[in-house]
């Protein structure tokens, strides 16, 4: 392990994507097309019935991966049919940031009128709020927002 004063292993300056594994490329396409609508980078979730695919590094796992608005990527990758779950060793949750707890008020004014269901906005003082809705998979998504 690493302490303060000494050279990092590797000098990253920050992630490049994230890529969330689910049961259903379709089912959640459409729900993360509808959550942000934002361009998609590569698109091969046609094709992830296709021999092979799912294992092709080459051909995307079979899934698509969005760009997002502050150039990281964000992807979905098809496999069986086990559902997420968050106390299990891997991912925990996925935080998406947003400008302010104003925009916080604006999602879930849209994600009623969607009836996606969503946790209410917790004030955690200095560290903003958050507000938490569960994608098809039960992988929880999370807005924060800075504090006022």
């Amino acid at each position: 392990m690493s302490s303060v004063g000494d050279m990092a292993l590797v000098d990253s300056t920050g992630f490049a994507h994230v890529r969330l594994t689910v049961t259903d490329i379709g089912r959640s396409k459409q729900f993360y097309d509808d959550l942000f609508g934002w361009p998609i980078a590569v698109d091969a979730s046609d094709h992830a019935d296709e021999p092979g695919v799912r294992e092709s590094q080459e051909k995307f796992y079979g899934g698509v991966v969005y760009q997002t608005p502050q150039g990281t990527l964000f992807g979905l990758r098809p496999v069986g049919s086990t559902r997420f779950d968050s106390a299990q060793t891997g991912l925990d949750h996925v935080s998406f940031a947003l400008a302010s707890r104003a925009e916080l008020d604006d999602a879930v004014v849209a994600l009623d009128e969607r009836g996606i269901e969503h946790g209410e906005i917790t004030d955690l003082g200095d560290n903003g709020f958050i507000l938490s809705v569960q994608d098809p998979d039960d992988i929880n998504i999370e807005f924060t927002a800075p504090p006022r």
